[in-house]
């Protein structure tokens, strides 16, 4: 146990992680806060009900913001404009040349591309707040262009502040500032989970059946740790392909000679094909649930009510493995990492330079992806299977951990490298 918590006590004992240490969780203290302060002119009791009965994408939201959106909070929105901005303008730097030329012109460059997220970020949530604002009807007190104005305004702000804050965290905290937001909205919904777990073992306690109850919960606490070890040992998981480097003289000195690899994560995608697949899939019964709450048409009532029954699992589970695909493709290019290696005079031992190494480089990449999108897929499908062989809703989705597992993990390397550059022991020893 000395040697579990021998790393916090070093990290905390050198002033400037202290210090960052405490920054962090003051800014992210003001966030959990914000929560809290709610929307002029909204009912909260019709937020918190579309939440309990259509899930989907506002219980996403939910998560996503820890309980803001339920809560008729500034922070409804949460960071879900930035996120998708920063998606986009990602997804343009690969489209479009002038884009991904700033990309590689160094600081200057990701700086102009920071701000033009910031940008689109402010946009895209005006008018998600807009679009909130026509669909939630019923949510508001008193519809007139001063609320429209007043609650747009203040959803909108709220997620310009979240983008300042989780900028705070990177420049004076410690770990990734949007990512740590997320973090601990997703952490702050334990509670809720806990009790769902009480619930079950009293609903079973008052039909005399407490030991049946007992191993129920013992069984999905089980499941949930064993999905967490599953998931930290694939997000760490990689594929090393080895490099020769030849020997080679320059003046009277001789470089080259070395052995290193080309470390390739398994699951190179992370979190954003899930994100892009539960999106797809609650934008249409989200958008049926506003606009014809009322429907007797059996389409679009299975439209609706499509979330949770075998064939949506089947789709997310479809949709995961494409994204995850057309993520990685775009985010690695073999034929690049393969002219690299040539120039610097590397060679992959047993493959020739040039087009073979590209193609060998594919056809690992290939593989490994495959793993890693039967993972994203299995993880996010397995608390709906879950819940619909034994009808208890489990309180967490494969999401949630997936985003919890990598924040985690990442700001423990970079705690790490903040200790080995002042010559401590390191949390991932």
């Amino acid at each position: 146990m000395e040697n579990i918590f021998a790393p916090i006590k070093s990290a905390w004992r050198v002033v400037d992680i202290r210090k960052k240490l405490i920054a962090t969780f003051l800014l992210l203290l003001v966030y959990r806060l914000g929560v809290y302060v709610p929307i002029p002119g909204m009912d909260r009791s019709v937020l918190a009900g579309l939440v309990g009965q259509q899930g989907g994408l506002f219980g996403f939201m939910n998560i996503i913001g820890g309980g803001a959106f339920e809560n008729a909070s500034i922070f409804a929105m949460s960071i879900t404009p930035y996120i998708n901005a920063s998606i986009i303008i990602q997804l343009l730097t690969v489209a479009i040349p002038a884009l991904e030329r700033m990309q590689k012109e160094g600081e200057e460059g990701r700086k102009k591309l920071a701000q033009w997220v910031r940008y689109g970020a402010v946009i895209l949530g005006f008018l998600q707040a807009t679009f909130m604002y026509i669909g939630f009807g019923n949510a508001i007190a008193r519809p007139s262009i001063l609320s429209y104005l007043t609650i747009t305004f203040s959803l909108t702000a709220g997620t310009a502040f979240i983008m300042w804050l989780g900028e705070q965290i990177n420049e004076y905290g410690i770990g990734n500032g949007i990512s740590l937001i997320i973090f601990v909205n997703i952490i702050s919904r334990g509670p809720y989970a806990f009790n769902t777990l009480y619930n079950i073992i009293k609903m079973y306690a008052a039909d005399g059946r407490l030991a049946v109850g007992a191993l129920i919960v013992l069984a999905i606490v089980l499941v949930f740790v064993a999905v967490v070890v599953f998931v930290v040992f694939v997000t760490q998981a990689e594929r090393r392909i080895p490099v020769q480097y030849a020997k080679r003289v320059v003046g009277r000195k001789m470089y080259g000679g070395q052995s290193t690899h080309i470390p390739m994560k398994v699951n190179l995608a992370g979190v954003l094909p899930v994100i892009f697949a539960s999106s797809i899939l609650a934008f249409i019964p989200t958008i049926i649930g506003l606009v014809a709450p009322n429907t007797t048409s059996k389409f679009l009532i299975s439209l609706r009510d499509f979330s949770g029954n075998p064939l949506y699992m089947l789709v997310m589970a479809l949709l995961v493995i494409f994204f995850t695909f057309f993520y990685t493709m775009m985010s690695f290019n073999p034929v690049e990492v393969a002219n690299n290696i040539r120039k610097n005079g590397g060679f992959i031992p047993g493959i020739r330079p040039g087009k073979p190494t590209s193609d060998y480089i594919t056809k690992v990449l290939n593989r490994i992806t495959w793993f890693g999108a039967f993972f994203l897929a299995i993880i996010t499908v397995l608390p709906s299977v879950l819940e619909l062989i034994t009808g208890i809703r489990m309180g967490f989705g494969g999401t949630s951990l997936l985003i919890m597992v990598g924040v985690a993990l990442e700001t423990a390397k970079q705690i790490e490298s903040q200790l080995m550059m002042r010559h401590y022991k390191g949390f991932l020893e």
